[in-house]
């Protein structure tokens, strides 16, 4: 099965909301659909990131690249009931290199 990333950049939280909530609601958003490999936070330049590492299941590799598209959109939205965000990435795993789509 093939590994992609979403990356998703975290502004703020939204009133009644801890800050685990965010990493909650992206594993268990992205988790819905696919495996999830990993998650992590970083903090890049001052801006909180989060990390969320998921498998599509194998078929056709534009398909795989789309499912994986729909699952990072999918993952900001819901986020972004729980936080105010900013960018938004996806990658592909090829030949151990992280490639954007």
């Amino acid at each position: 099965m093939p590994s992609f990333r979403a990356t998703l950049q975290i502004t703020g939280l939204r009133p009644g909301h801890a800050p685990e909530d965010v990493m909650d609601m992206a594993v268990v958003t992205v988790g819905s659909a696919h495996v999830v490999e990993a998650n992590q936070l970083d903090i890049v330049a001052g801006v909180p990131r989060i990390t969320i590492r998921f498998m599509v299941e194998a078929s056709e590799y534009d398909a795989e690249n789309q499912f994986a598209r729909n699952a990072a959109v999918s993952m900001a939205h819901g986020v972004n009931g729980v936080a105010t965000t900013g960018a938004l990435r996806t990658y592909r795993r090829s030949a151990g290199k992280w490639l954007t789509l």
